[in-house]
């Protein structure tokens, strides 16, 4: 599978779930908000997020580059599976179009080398 890696340092941040979404959240690149029951996920650029916010900043991420069908089968596993079993956390987004992986920024060369002998390939910015 063909990956390419996103500009910049990530951070996922936890809000109450009846919390608005905040001004800071949007912006240029990959975002991502997620309500549940219990919180509001924001997933930015670790520099829109301030200080003093609940937060776990310093993570990189990669994408899919597709096309994919839809209902494609195994696309998250053939990701996620070698990164876990070496250790490393994942945080995984999917959207209608890919798949995006966040891991955290001091092992991401790692997770290229290990995502590299499973056989995908990163694709130059």
């Amino acid at each position: 599978m063909n990956l390419r890696k996103l500009h910049g340092s990530f951070g996922i941040c936890q809000l109450p779930p009846d919390a608005t979404t905040p001004d800071w959240a949007d912006g240029p690149g990959f975002t991502a908000q997620i309500r549940t029951d219990g919180e509001l996920t924001i997933l930015c650029r670790a520099e829109r997020i301030p200080e003093g916010q609940t937060s776990e900043l310093g993570w990189a991420c990669f994408r899919s580059v597709g096309p994919f069908a839809f209902d494609e089968a195994g696309i998250v596993a053939s990701l996620v599976s070698p990164i876990s079993a070496a250790g490393i956390g994942v945080f995984v987004v999917c959207t209608f179009d890919g798949e995006h992986i966040l891991v955290p920024e001091v092992a991401f060369d790692q997770v290229a080398e290990i995502l590299t002998q499973n056989g995908h390939q990163f694709l130059s910015s």
